[in-house]
């Protein structure tokens, strides 16, 4: 709620011109929200282990990708170290919809589908419904888009 009130607000300025919208591009690989944290802070291993998403510590992080990653246990963080392209969200954590339309789009660590084995989140919980009617098609589509959508 805090995050949206926060765009919300950054939007308004930016059609003020009180801000650049250029400030909001994505540029870096891995969406990292206003905390500077990937995933709002979310440990991304909790996902797969505890089926759920589940808040990091800001005291056991991991540098990965150009974004601080927060986890829950150590053990956690030692698996994704041992092997982040296993645990981290596709397309760098960007919502997985935005990707297969060809942009980028913040997301809501509680809108999260694991397919084949690989973690996807999305803006919004209605936002997924939309993505998970044709799963298939929008990762074939994110994919051809991914990583070009950043430029």
């Amino acid at each position: 709620m805090l995050r949206r009130f926060i765009v919300y607000i950054a939007l308004t300025l930016a059609s003020m011109g009180l801000i650049s919208t250029s400030a909001w591009a994505a540029k870096d690989p891995v969406y990292q929200s206003f905390l500077g944290t990937a995933i709002d802070g979310t440990d991304p291993v909790s996902y797969f282990t505890d089926g759920r998403p589940i808040a990091g510590k800001s005291s056991i992080t991991h540098k990965w990708n150009g974004a601080t990653w927060r986890f829950k246990s150590k053990a956690n963080r030692d698996l994704f170290a041992a092997n982040p392209k296993k645990y981290a969200p596709q397309y760098g954590g960007y919502c997985a919809w935005a990707v297969s339309q060809g942009y980028t789009a913040s997301t809501d660590p509680d809108a999260w589908t694991i397919v084949d084995g690989k973690l996807y989140l999305n803006y919004s919980k209605s936002v997924r419904s939309q993505w998970e009617k044709d799963i298939p098609g929008n990762i074939k589509s994110g994919n051809k888009n991914w990583p070009s959508v950043l430029k």
